[in-house]
């Protein structure tokens, strides 16, 4: 965890709230407070004092930090969904970068919830970017329904909705945003980068230039990530096999049971945790690390042939990010130790991008050497802002 020093505290508590009574027709943003400003100097005092220490010189703007809702879809209806948006405080014409947060399962982790931390990262808008952090739907404002995890259709419109929204603020408040725009992320944010950098390439948006994506540590072949799962005994993050289960079955609404998929008690055990209010860890408790004893031995046996769990199979074939050509640059990262989500997922991913005519000029990937899942993460955002930098 990033060591941020306690009077950040303080900025928190210079509390704005903006005028939205405004002449500029207003699409896809709902609404918008600023929350506060910070000097140049400030940040970098702030950004010397961390990991990030080496970032500084990339440093120059003072930084004005909002929290907005904005309109996307979910099952075919318009939701709410919020974030953070940070503007450098300059009259320059500026790209957005988004940037798309790891796995959590707790309500109190959603940027918008989670001020100390991601203020903190919104000092990004520092180096000349408008910085955009999407909670993801099911967090912040639209916390009432379950996260719909790793559905790369549903996660890849809410982050470019709030593109297109952040585009539309920047022009309510006065900045200038020039069209340009860079994705990334890590984690769930890698999945959530790629899904974000598929979308922008099928639809046309009018105003955004996707210049480049830096998707990380991601599992993207949902597919392999589950014949990852099988071939092993055991994992050590079970809570993520159940955070996909409840995500599916309540984005799709499926009648299947979890017992289709898991063994009792578990099975009974899993809805009641993945309402916003226990952490990644405390559900890793209550399950176990033992596949057999998690899963039913139908479903390790039989996936691909039970009819009744074919519907599972098409969702993972359906979201998985493995199976197009990206046009647009993408720098894809990842842990050469990491077993979480497994190095060889991504490995794979680019491989089969290359074999179905990608550009390998156009397509890099980046060995992050001897990093595991979490320590990956600060070399990963390390060489990020010098490669996007190049690219501005």
């Amino acid at each position: 965890m990033i060591k941020i020093k306690s009077y950040l505290i303080i900025f928190l508590l210079i509390f704005s709230s903006c005028d939205n009574s405004d002449e500029i027709t207003r699409v896809h943003i709902d609404t918008y407070t600023k929350l506060f400003t910070i000097t140049n100097d400030n940040i970098i005092t702030i950004v010397q004092d961390s990991e990030f220490e080496n970032l500084k010189d990339y440093l120059e703007y003072g930084i004005s930090l909002y929290t907005i809702t904005y309109n996307t879809t979910y099952k075919g209806k318009n939701i709410k969904a919020s974030g953070l948006v940070s503007f450098p405080d300059t009259d320059k014409g500026m790209p957005i970068l988004n940037f798309n947060h790891g796995t959590t399962s707790l309500h109190a982790d959603a940027p918008t919830e989670d001020l100390i931390q991601y203020s903190f990262f919104s000092n990004a808008a520092s180096a000349g970017y408008i910085f955009v952090i999407p909670d993801y739907l099911g967090f912040g404002v639209s916390e009432d329904i379950v996260h719909p995890y790793y559905r790369s259709d549903i996660t890849g419109q809410t982050v470019v909705d709030m593109i297109r929204a952040t585009k539309e603020l920047a022009r309510i408040e006065g900045y200038n945003f020039n069209g340009d725009v860079f994705l990334s992320g890590y984690s769930e944010g890698g999945f959530a980068t790629m899904s974000a950098h598929h979308n922008m390439e099928e639809n046309s948006y009018k105003g955004l230039n996707l210049v480049a994506s830096a998707p990380a540590s991601g599992g993207y072949d949902i597919t392999g990530m589950l014949d990852y799962f099988l071939s092993k005994e055991t994992y050590h993050v079970p809570y993520y096999i159940a955070y996909v289960a409840m995500g599916y079955k309540t984005s799709y609404d499926w009648d299947l049971p979890l017992s289709a998929m898991f063994n009792d008690p578990y099975a009974s055990l899993i809805p009641s945790y993945f309402n916003g209010k226990y952490s990644g860890y405390e559900i890793n408790s209550v399950l176990t690390d033992d596949l057999s004893l998690l899963l039913t031995s139908n479903f390790r046996n039989n996936i691909n042939s039970d009819p009744d769990l074919k519907i599972i199979v098409d969702a993972f074939e359906e979201n998985s990010l493995n199976n197009w050509i990206p046009k647009k640059k993408m720098l894809m990262y990842h842990g050469t130790d990491d077993i979480t989500v497994p190095y060889q997922n991504s490995v794979d991913t680019y491989n089969n991008f290359i074999s179905l005519g990608a550009d390998k000029s156009i397509i890099e990937f980046i060995q992050l050497q001897g990093e595991n899942h979490s320590s990956g993460s600060i070399p990963y955002i390390v060489d990020l802002f010098d490669r996007f930098n190049e690219l501005k």
